[in-house]
């Protein structure tokens, strides 16, 4: 599919991009991808916009990725879209049939009319040929667009959680059991907080999510009534060329004001036994995952507990390398690593099962994956953490954290840091006016 690209300099761009994000409301369909700035080594783009639906494809997970598979390569163009953590069923021979008070399908993908690339202060219009003579019309709306003033929310927020403290660290003491009799290494275990019959307006809540959080790997997706608003740190898995790279964050600590205070938990970070024994467990997995489509001897951990520092919080990151095999199909890179190890456990598949068991909430998109197909077959995916979802239908919020639960765990640190993971979105559903 032909697309007409032109660039232009933009002096402010900053207002530039508001304006943007608050003109492709309008739009049924957006997709919002913003770096802020992190990551250049990796990154292909400051941010990108997707909207306006032209073709897509929406499914359960049943025969999810043989269906993305047929969509991708029969639409040879960009696609901007979500696998949700449940089409984990599609590989495995596993269920979920946990309470889903939001109602995602479990996968999504669409076929932009309207793309638009920033890097710097390059803005860069990629147009369908059928829309083209629409590029300098909507440059000049945007340039010009001034938001309407909406209402915070129709009622109070009540946040409500979903597992409270003694039932959280009752199942944590589950998990142990199962990691003392060798059923599993580690598994990644999530609680939902929600409110009801609550109305946001979620681009706001995103603009606030992000400014305080400025991750590397943010999305606002926007699909008719339903909304993901990311403030995500992690990359789940990109492909550049015949190279493919993963970077999975496990262990995490919070900042200090005090910059003294700040480096030596950051320090602390980085030495600590659990926290590496977390991230050494999932490279392990990932570099399993990748070797399904990599050149014999090519995967490789090219960084192994770095300590990462974002606004709320200090993370340890691995980056995990590999070359995939001639005439591998990009969509089975993705197949063979799905779900991301982070975010289930080790082994995988038993992990997998016992947290559905343990688990109240069905995970939907949360720590599934945000992400774009380019026509050249290359890709890059988030990892949905750190994110507020939104069914503006049913008025119903959704927030989820989680944790690794490693033997040398206790239930009590692990409650502590899922409310430090969980601070900023509670932070701006109540204050984001």
């Amino acid at each position: 599919m032909q697309r007409t690209i032109r660039s232009f300099t933009i002096v402010d761009i900053h207002k530039f991009k508001s304006n943007l994000l608050n003109w492709s409301q309008q739009f049924e369909t957006t997709i919002w991808l913003d770096s802020n700035q992190h990551n250049k080594r990796y990154s292909s783009f400051d941010n990108a916009l997707a909207f306006e639906e032209f073709t897509s494809i929406k499914t359960d997970y049943f025969n999810a990725f043989e269906k993305l598979k047929e969509y991708q390569s029969s639409t040879k163009d960009y696609i901007f879209g979500y696998i949700s953590y449940d089409v984990k069923n599609d590989t495995e021979q596993l269920s979920s049939n946990n309470f889903d008070g939001l109602d995602f399908a479990d996968l999504y993908f669409f076929q932009p009319q309207k793309l638009i690339f920033f890097k710097g202060n390059t803005v860069e219009f990629h147009y369908l040929k059928m829309v083209d003579n629409e590029i300098e019309s909507d440059l000049e709306e945007i340039k010009k667009f001034k938001k309407q003033r909406k209402q915070k929310a129709t009622f109070d927020i009540k946040i409500k959680h979903r597992l409270h403290k003694d039932e959280y660290q009752t199942k944590v003491s589950k998990i142990l059991e199962h990691i003392q009799r060798g059923d599993i290494y580690e598994a990644n275990f999530c609680q939902e907080f929600y409110a009801e019959n609550t109305s946001i307006n979620p681009i706001e809540v995103y603009k606030h999510l992000n400014q305080i959080s400025e991750p590397p790997f943010a999305a606002f997706v926007k699909l008719d009534t339903q909304y993901i608003l990311s403030a995500s740190p992690e990359r789940y898995i990109k492909k550049e060329g015949l190279n493919v790279i993963s970077q999975p964050i496990k262990g995490t600590a919070k900042r200090f004001i005090s910059k003294a205070d700040d480096d030596q938990i950051a320090y602390d970070l980085s030495r600590d036994e659990k926290e590496r024994s977390e991230n050494v467990m999932i490279v392990d997995l990932v570099r399993n995952d990748l070797s399904r489509t990599a050149k014999k001897g090519s995967v490789k951990v090219e960084e192994l507990c770095k300590v990462y520092s974002f606004k709320q919080v200090h993370q340890l990151i691995s980056t995990v390398v590999s070359e995939i095999k001639e005439n591998t199909h990009i969509v089975d890179i993705i197949k063979d690593t799905f779900p991301m190890g982070s975010m289930t456990g080790a082994p995988k598949v038993s992990a997998m099962k016992i947290i559905e068991e343990l688990e109240e909430t069905k995970r939907s998109v949360f720590s599934g994956t945000i992400g774009y197909f380019t026509p050249e077959g290359n890709f890059d995916f988030n990892v949905i953490i750190r994110s507020i979802l939104y069914n503006e239908e049913k008025k119903y919020i959704s927030y989820s954290v989680g944790g690794a639960i490693t033997a040398k765990s206790t239930p009590e640190k692990e409650y502590e840091e899922c409310l430090l993971k969980a601070k900023a979105m509670e932070y701006v559903l109540l204050n984001t006016t």
